[in-house]
């Protein structure tokens, strides 16, 4: 599904749009990268725009889960100021547009604010109109298909997005995902995961996976996928505290990373990753 890929309408006179039988595919007439483009990622848990920086915010700001506050979009705002200096952004506990989040859908605001011609917002679980449970990506280039899946699990609600940029034949993949708290659901997520990233040759996962680089789930990743293991001692959780390994960006071996690093920004219950890449030789772009 592909009902939610916007574009500015400052792009318009860049944009050729090619229909195929799902969604409208919109495609950049730029000058084309050569290889060996840089290309700087980041994936960052937002907790929908909530800052913390104690475990006991969890319940004295409880209603923050469900309502709208001032707050919020001023950190919002902050967000979208630092993610701007990255090239793709992978999120995770966003709002699609409900009402804690004042009917704002925060793929939409980060990407207007930050300047991303491109988003995408999958709506994972709806509390009516209470909240709208989601991941997204921004990107300063070209998405030329998005899907989007439910993960398996005990407790419904969990998703996947696969996000294609570059050529059709042969893109490049970012799988953006959030995995369940309890470990039997992340093995079962952990294996459909694999199955969706084994069909491609250019792959980048990111996400809250909710587990260190030295786990179990981390090596049945690896193992069915290929994909590098992550970087040792990069610590996400809790941001003012952080003691766990829960936020990793994956790559394909012949993808070659320059650096990865976790900056100290604070305005979440997660610390963002961030990842520096060379533009694979096989994955044609434009931006």
């Amino acid at each position: 599904m592909c009902a939610d890929l916007y574009f500015s309408d400052a792009m318009h006179k860049n944009m050729e749009v090619v229909s195929d039988k799902r969604c409208n595919v919109f495609k950049h007439q730029e000058k084309k990268s050569s290889p060996g483009h840089n290309i700087r990622l980041l994936s960052y848990n937002i907790h929908v725009g909530i800052e913390a920086s104690s475990y006991h915010h969890y319940i004295t700001h409880s209603w923050k889960y469900i309502v709208p506050h001032r707050k919020r979009m001023e950190n919002l705002s902050s967000i979208a100021e630092f993610v701007k200096e990255f090239d793709i952004v992978g999120l995770q506990e966003l709002d699609g547009g409900s009402l804690r989040s004042g009917f704002v859908n925060h793929a939409e605001y980060l990407a207007e604010k930050a300047g991303f011609p491109y988003w995408y917002n999958s709506t994972n679980r709806k509390i009516g109109n209470i909240s709208h449970h989601s991941l997204g990506i921004l990107s300063k280039i070209g998405l030329i298909d998005v899907e989007t899946h439910k993960l398996p699990g005990r407790v419904p609600g969990r998703g996947v997005l696969v996000v294609k940029l570059g050529r059709h034949d042969n893109p490049l993949v970012i799988i953006i995902a959030h995995l369940s708290l309890g470990k039997y659901s992340r093995m079962l997520q952990i294996d459909f995961i694999s199955n969706l990233a084994h069909a491609f040759k250019n792959v980048i996962l990111m996400g809250d996976l909710n587990c260190s680089s030295e786990s179990n789930e981390i090596s049945m990743l690896i193992k069915k996928t290929g994909l590098k293991p992550p970087v040792q001692k990069l610590y996400t959780f809790p941001s003012w505290r952080p003691t766990r390994k829960f936020d990793h960006i994956l790559v394909s071996p012949h993808i070659h990373v320059k650096g990865v690093r976790v900056p100290k920004y604070n305005l979440s219950d997660h610390l963002p990753i961030a990842m520096d890449i060379i533009w694979p030789d096989n994955a044609e772009v434009v931006v």
